[in-house]
């Protein structure tokens, strides 16, 4: 079910959003209406729930020469795999690679955890993408118990 309301915005303000409509490949006002109340309201929980639970990425560069690094990187993973779901890496170039780092867990971990790895030495570029998530309580189906998380907005 949808509601649908009005809104007024000055003509420069509109002509601005029409750009950004266009430049990010949005169909209507409608869907980029959406997406941005989306993010502000996942800024908002996460914001006012630091006990709250997130999926994330956690995306950086490091240079693989860089004296233990990748060691480093690595053995941080293993110690959070409670938090780690998956680790995507992509050689750049000779030096440096590109790890993406899928996360799920409580915010504060996640963003400790994230934290820690971007203030490595030798760890460039570094940025935390976080959704709130809702998580079902633990139910049982087809002889295992297991929970859900959905995305708040």
């Amino acid at each position: 079910m949808s509601e649908r309301f009005t809104i007024s915005l000055e003509q420069r303000l509109a002509d601005q959003f029409d750009r950004f409509i266009k430049a990010n490949g949005y169909t209507n006002r409608s869907e980029a209406v959406r997406d941005l109340i989306r993010v502000r309201l996942g800024e908002q929980q996460l914001d006012q729930e630091k006990s709250g639970h997130c999926v994330a990425t956690l995306t950086y560069v490091y240079n693989h020469h860089e004296l233990d690094l990748a060691r480093r990187l690595m053995e941080a993973q293993h110690e959070h795999h409670d938090l780690t779901l998956a680790t995507q890496h992509v050689h750049i170039d000779h030096d440096n690679c590109l790890e993406t780092v899928m996360l799920s867990g409580p915010v504060r971990q996640v963003r400790e955890f994230s934290q820690a790895i971007i203030a490595e030495r030798g760890v460039r570029h570094g940025n935390l993408h976080v959704i709130a998530v809702d998580r079902t309580p633990p139910h049982s189906h087809g002889g295992h118990t297991h929970s859900h998380t959905r995305p708040v907005t």
